[in-house]
């Protein structure tokens, strides 16, 4: 089911670079929740649900842009998980930061997931415990996590100048280098041994880290909540995350 899924997520992000290259503007939307929405994020959506529902018409869809009410959803025990657009900000901002993501989630874990970013042509995808990085052609290679000295840190570029829990950490993490980069591209930086550690003190919605999460993890590192705790997405009312950290050990 993979090469489907694959495929579903490249054909999002055609359509997100339909409206991303177009001279008229990007279309942005304020939600409810004061976050950015923009045309690009809906006509993903669609894509990907239709897609997922043609494949898969039995399993629940559970997306940032198709919200499904607690009393359905409670009794969840495998569903989709789809960010249509994850780093709205980068794409407003036209930095190439920004990723499809499309997880599937089986008893709080997440046993499969594709992240894609369309500006850069990179897919990173994961399933049965083995994770990949797959070029324009569809050609894989397998990705594992990799030790550096001094580690590089990865931080967000649209959060990490206005959290000062994330500062007081890096202060006292020793030497280190760090990068900023947008979406869920951080979570594959490390599945890739490029980088050794992303730290997350801001908020997040389960839909923003499941797909990445299940890139991590089949690539070796580890996802957990700041007391050790690995990230659940066992269904609850409400999306957002705690703090958590992506790491080799």
């Amino acid at each position: 089911m993979l090469d489907q899924i694959n495929q579903i997520a490249r054909q999002a992000g055609e359509e997100i670079l339909k409206i991303y290259h177009r001279e008229e503007g990007l279309d942005v939307q304020i939600k409810t929740d004061d976050s950015p929405v923009t045309a690009a994020d809906l006509a993903a959506n669609r894509v990907i649900i239709d897609g997922l529902q043609a494949l898969t018409p039995d399993i629940p869809i559970l997306s940032e842009e198709s919200v499904v009410e607690w009393s359905v959803r409670q009794t969840w025990t495998r569903y989709w998980l789809v960010d249509p657009l994850d780093g709205t900000k980068e794409f407003i901002k036209r930095n190439g930061e920004f990723t499809v993501n499309i997880a599937l989630i089986e008893e709080g874990k997440p046993i499969l997931g594709v992240v894609y970013a369309p500006v850069l042509d990179e897919l990173y995808c994961a399933a049965e415990g083995k994770a990949w990085k797959e070029d324009a052609t569809g050609s894989r290679h397998q990705i594992t996590v990799a030790n550096a000295q001094p580690p590089l840190v990865v931080v967000s570029r649209s959060h990490a100048n206005n959290d000062p829990e994330l500062s007081d950490y890096l202060h006292q993490l020793g030497e280190h280098q760090t990068v900023a980069i947008g979406s869920s591209l951080k979570f594959c930086l490390v599945a890739e041994g490029k980088a050794q550690l992303y730290p997350r003190f801001g908020p997040t919605n389960i839909w923003d880290t499941g797909a990445g999460h299940a890139v991590a993890l089949a690539a070796g590192a580890q996802v957990t909540d700041w007391h050790g705790r690995t990230l659940d997405y066992t269904p609850r009312e409400s999306f957002l995350n705690p703090g958590f950290r992506v790491s080799l050990f």
